[in-house]
């Protein structure tokens, strides 16, 4: 069994994480990003299972009190000394400054095997482009709404994808490649104080570029939005299931046969008002 161990220790990676800063959702204020925490989490993870992976933090932003709270926060997710969470490097830019390539630019130098990000932004545009833009100007495959990895072997990393309804798709892919992760991902865990304020950061200098259409956005605080008539959130596998399977069963609905276009435009009308969707 020695020499198998030791085949399982020469299969380390090297997975670049892509993280951002957060916004609460109540406060606003500066946190670590729901979704990016995640995707550490995945590649601590992948860290455990392969001996000798190792992982390096990327943020390209600028450096203030806020914005450092929020990043120490990654760092504190380190379980032990060694883990890869000692250091994050930090691609200095202005507000306002496009992060596309620089980051590029650095993946392309250091050539990570897996690059994991969060699918969206909590802050800025929160368009969700980014792993997109990353993996066209690398050369890169993308998987998106990644659930879990399964195993990483002879370069190819098997992947399961998660679809909705709860459903789950394994797909292998040959590295390197960008992942994306939103919540079918596992909970990040909580951050250590200790471990959170002795690490460091490497502060790269990079060429600002202005992102020229976020100039030309009007930035306002977002409405409530209309609510969705049903949502199925499965927490578990047996939830999943379930939501995949069962059929759709009307409650307190009616069936209207043999109306006119104006009597059913006012039957779905005030169904519509009943729901909240139309205020």
């Amino acid at each position: 069994m020695q020499p198998d161990l030791h085949q399982k220790q020469q299969q380390g990676i090297d997975v670049a994480v892509l993280v951002s800063i957060g916004r609460h959702p109540t406060t606003g204020r500066a946190r670590r990003a729901e979704q990016d925490a995640r995707g550490l989490e995945l590649a601590l993870a992948i860290e455990a299972e392969l001996p000798g992976t190792r992982i390096s933090m990327l943020h390209a932003g600028s450096q203030d009190d806020s914005s450092e709270a929020a990043l120490r926060g990654y760092l504190g997710m380190a379980t032990g000394v060694g883990m890869g969470l000692e250091s994050m490097t930090l691609l200095e830019q202005t507000e306002g400054s496009d992060a596309i390539l620089p980051l590029v630019e650095h993946l392309a130098a250091t050539s990570p095997q897996l690059v994991i990000t969060g699918a969206r932004a909590e802050r800025g545009e929160g368009s969700g482009l980014l792993p997109y833009a990353l993996a066209e100007h690398l050369g890169w495959p993308l998987v998106n709404s990644l659930a879990s990895v399964e195993k990483v072997e002879n370069g190819v990393v098997t992947l399961l994808q998660a679809l909705p309804r709860g459903q789950r798709r394994r797909l292998k892919v040959r590295l390197p490649a960008i992942i994306s992760v939103d919540e079918a991902a596992p909970t990040a865990r909580q951050s250590a104080f200790g471990p959170a304020r002795r690490a460091t950061f490497a502060i790269t200098p990079t060429t600002p570029e202005v992102d020229s259409e976020l100039a030309q956005w009007h930035l306002a605080p977002a409405r409530k939005r209309p609510k969705r008539l049903k949502i199925v959130k499965a927490a578990s596998a047996r939830d999943r299931f379930k939501a995949a399977a069962s059929k759709s069963e009307g409650k307190g609905g009616q069936v209207l046969t043999d109306v006119s276009p104006e009597q059913g435009a006012e039957a779905i009308y005030k169904l519509l008002k009943e729901e909240d969707v139309l205020r």
